[in-house]
């Protein structure tokens, strides 16, 4: 089988009818996509927006339309091919360390895709993400970081670790996130799509997070146990849908066990002030930061 190809046709969405109690979607009334797409905008109804409060994410249809996700699915595939050269630890697998071959990782990550193909600069889907994120947290933002997360078909371990975003970030006084996850392909239980413990963006601390390999130098990833009363969700999308979370809400997804790609498309909104702080402190969220600042996030912080 190809591993990396520039472009993977939309397939039905897989539902699993004997389990229906571990599986979670948004099948409410809503407008169709068609009427909710308004040239950058993207409209989201009021239910979505408590929907979101309530349990730190939600799910959001036909955020990008088939002829919209043509030209990411070209440019993804370039990354993916190695075409679009990508700097140091930028380009590396979330399951294991820094190094290697992105034909062996199971977990291919891309931090700040932007930078390497500046072209993207702008996109249709970052406008829409912006009004998105104005309508869900409010104004005065900012994108902060994009990135790319891919799962090849049939890498069961490409499981991406229980953790809450402010984990890997540093503290500052507005941390309102909103985070887009844009599915290339269906996003399913079976290929490794999202999950959350929703209800855990209102707890008052941060969950206790370890670095996945013992020292961030070797390995970025960080992780967090679920408690006895977690009850996970899983969020089956389709693609050209989203999912948008919050900072704290915790989150993680499952390995691929499917013949299927699962390819995502993040992009992060966040206050302008906190950027502009982030950035006087060297942090940008590429895996390249250095190990000083990456040690000042708030999960390497020393507890009292």
């Amino acid at each position: 089988m190809e591993r990396y190809l520039h472009g993977t046709a939309a397939k039905t969405l897989i539902h699993d009818d004997d389990n229906t109690d571990e599986l979670w979607s948004c099948e409410a009334e809503e407008p169709s996509p068609e009427g909710r797409r308004v040239g950058d905008r993207y409209v989201v109804s009021e239910e979505e927006i408590a929907r979101f409060k309530e349990d730190g994410y939600v799910h959001l249809r036909g955020v990008l339309s088939v002829e919209e996700l043509a030209e990411i699915d070209e440019v993804y595939g370039r990354f993916l091919s190695g075409e679009i050269e990508v700097e140091g630890k930028d380009l590396c697998d979330m399951t294991g360390e820094y190094g290697g071959s992105i034909q062996d990782f199971q977990l291919i990550n891309v931090m700040l895709p932007r930078r390497y193909h500046p072209a993207w600069q702008g996109n249709l889907y970052e406008r829409r993400a912006a009004s998105i994120s104005e309508q869900l947290i409010g104004g005065g933002l900012k994108l902060d970081y994009d990135q790319l997360l891919a799962k090849p078909p049939g890498e069961a371990e490409a499981i991406f670790a229980w953790h809450q975003d402010m984990a890997y970030w540093i503290d500052t006084p507005d941390t309102r996130t909103a985070s887009l996850w844009l599915a290339l392909d269906d996003s399913s239980v079976e290929n490794g799509c999202m999950r959350f413990v929703p209800g855990t963006q209102l707890e008052p601390e941060l969950r206790p997070h370890s670095p996945l390999k013992g020292d961030r130098g070797e390995s970025h990833t960080l992780f967090t146990e679920l408690r006895s009363d977690d009850e996970p969700r899983h969020a089956e999308i389709a693609r050209g849908d989203c999912t948008v979370h919050s900072e704290r809400v915790l989150h993680g997804s499952g390995g691929n066990t499917s013949q299927r790609w699962r390819r995502a498309y993040i992009v992060a909104y966040r206050a302008m002030e906190t950027v502009e702080e982030e950035r006087r402190q060297g942090f940008t969220h590429s895996h390249n930061d250095a190990h000083d600042v990456l040690g000042s996030v708030e999960s390497m912080k020393p507890k009292s």
